[in-house]
């Protein structure tokens, strides 16, 4: 699975990543959605789990890599997973810290929600989102998610609050007829 936008490729992640992943993962700053920056054993996990994901699902966590420098900017990618009561395609997102305010995550994602839909065929795409983390949940508006619940993940025995925001398949195609609309920049 690859996926290009203007200006990412996001790519299956390698254990070759690892050292690059875990300067991210490991970051608490980065990482405050999961209060904690990742250890070694779980960067390693992380990758195991996309990889696995890849084989049994068709997508999962990808590489994001700014195509001019090949620079590894973060994770961004389409994830089947829980949220609340249902499973959905949730579009994720973690960038490194000195990359955050570029633009990437809202393009990496509006390529993922376009993967979702054109691909997978799936008829929504959603994100789970801390309900603190104001960045994320602008890309998710950005890209016309709607906030549409709010489920709890236990996470290291802690109960973590989530926002969940949908776009439909048809709001989709909608937003892609637009004009100015993210869908057309990528």
């Amino acid at each position: 699975m690859r996926i290009e936008t203007r200006r990412l490729l996001l790519r299956p992640l390698e254990e070759a990543d690892f050292s690059a992943l875990q300067k991210i993962l490991g970051d608490p700053q980065v990482m405050y959605a999961w209060e904690h920056g990742f250890g070694d054993a779980e960067v390693r996990d992380w990758i195991a789990r996309s990889r696995a994901r890849y084989a049994r699902e068709g997508a999962g966590h990808l590489a994001a890599i700014e195509r001019t420098s090949g620079d590894f900017v973060g994770t961004i990618g389409p994830v089947w997973e829980p949220m609340g009561s249902r499973e959905a395609w949730s579009v994720g997102y973690i960038l490194r810290r000195d990359r955050w305010g570029e633009g990437f995550a809202r393009e990496g994602a509006a390529a993922c929600v376009r993967h979702v839909f054109e691909a997978l065929g799936a008829p929504e795409a959603a994100a789970d989102i801390r309900p603190e983390n104001a960045a994320s949940r602008r890309v998710a508006a950005a890209l016309g998610m709607e906030e549409a619940g709010a489920f709890v993940k236990i996470y290291r025995g802690k109960e973590m609050p989530h926002l969940i925001y949908r776009i439909t398949k048809e709001r989709y195609e909608s937003m892609k007829r637009e004009r100015g609309n993210i869908y057309a920049e990528i």
